[in-house]
């Protein structure tokens, strides 16, 4: 697959992604109060964006076209 993700993009993705990720692990275990439904969401959008990091590739970036690795 080619790649269409650019290293600006791929680092944002991978420390909004960790971050994200990190507060939704503490969240799910008890060391913050945001609920559980909120902590789901947030670690799933964080290992999106960590995988479309590692990948370098986003569908949805495919889908519309975008190519930030150009």
């Amino acid at each position: 697959m080619k790649h269409n993700i650019g290293w600006k993009d791929r680092s944002a993705r991978a420390v909004g992604g960790a971050g994200l990720a990190a507060i939704a692990i503490a969240a799910l275990s008890g060391a913050l109060d945001v609920g559980t439904t909120l902590s789901a969401v947030a670690l799933l959008i964080g290992g999106i964006l960590l995988g479309t990091a590692l990948t370098q590739t986003c569908l949805l970036y495919r889908i519309l076209g975008f190519d930030t690795a150009a």
